[in-house]
């Protein structure tokens, strides 16, 4: 891995913070999307842009609109649809009601929401209804909604998944729940009581997923899993693929909450955030996953 010398945060009002980041291209320029919180300690969505995926410079903010949005929103995930940037972001504190809303930009900095926001939470007696941490990616004329849950005690955080044509209307008619239970849910030591934050692209003809395993500076680290369907999930490795650094490092508490972005070249570049003082201030960096890296087989 090519690890890269960014460390960048949204100096806002609570200082250096930036959480769950996720990349696109358009056009131009890259472009970041992130959580921070605002001077009354509402959640929401920051955006950045870069010409290098290293140097990033704030271009605006995501605000609150309608009454889902109330409490904040945030961990956004993204993609680029006809030139166009889909943005799919989660409520944020309504615990067990929190859902997935969605919004479309043509300049990646000013969006429109989707008139009928949220646009999908999972059902099952299986979860609590939750849905957070939203991904998606597109094959073969389908869209693949990732996002994360929790068990009906909300002790246990895990994946879920929803599909949808690609020529939807994104709006909540649109999305079907695969599975009748979660693709992912955490079973080894590191992972502890958590899985989320799916980060998903297609490599040489497979799903491959990263995820964050462990709460919050637990440290959570960054596993990997593959599919042949995006449905059915198998680790790679019973190890973290990502770890937390050393004590002392930037990230010493946490490796966590991946976003992943592959460029015009095939150059995958998995960003992610790190803490080293339990959560109070967040950085996000990024690592080139080299050919070297990838399991050879799984």
């Amino acid at each position: 891995m090519k690890f890269s010398s960014m460390r960048w945060a949204d100096d806002g009002p609570n200082g250096p913070f930036a959480k769950d980041p996720v990349v696109v291209r358009l056009g131009d320029f890259y472009f970041l999307y992130y959580s921070v919180f605002d001077a009354s300690d509402t959640l929401h969505i920051g955006i950045a842009r870069s010409s290098d995926l290293d140097n990033w410079e704030k271009v605006g903010e995501l605000g609150l609109v309608g009454e889902a949005e109330r409490n904040g929103i945030g961990a956004p995930g993204a993609i680029v649809l006809e030139n166009k940037v889909h943005l799919f972001y989660q409520t944020y504190g309504n615990w067990r009601l929190d859902a997935i809303c969605h919004a479309v930009s043509v300049d990646g900095v000013h969006f429109e929401r989707t008139t009928d926001n949220p646009i999908f939470r999972p059902e099952g007696d299986w979860n609590c209804g939750r849905a957070i941490d939203a991904d998606v990616v597109a094959h073969d004329g389908t869209l693949y909604l990732y996002c994360a849950t929790r068990d009906p005690d909300m002790e246990i955080q895990m994946l879920a998944l929803a599909t949808a044509p690609l020529d939807c209307d994104f709006g909540p008619g649109a999305w079907t729940q695969r599975g009748e239970g979660p693709i992912l849910k955490p079973d080894l030591p590191w992972e502890e009581k958590c899985i989320e934050a799916p980060a998903v692209l297609r490599r040489d003809g497979k799903f491959w997923m990263f995820y964050a395993g462990a709460y919050n500076a637990a440290p959570q680290q960054i596993g990997l899993a593959v599919s042949d369907d995006g449905v059915n999930w198998r680790r790679t490795s019973n190890q973290p693929f990502l770890r937390n650094g050393e004590a002392g490092s930037w990230n010493a508490d946490e490796s966590g909450h991946p976003g992943v972005f592959v460029g015009n070249d095939g150059r995958v570049h998995l960003f992610f955030q790190g803490t080293n003082d339990k959560g109070k201030t967040w950085f996000l960096s990024r690592v080139e996953i080299e050919e070297a890296d990838w399991p050879q087989e799984v």
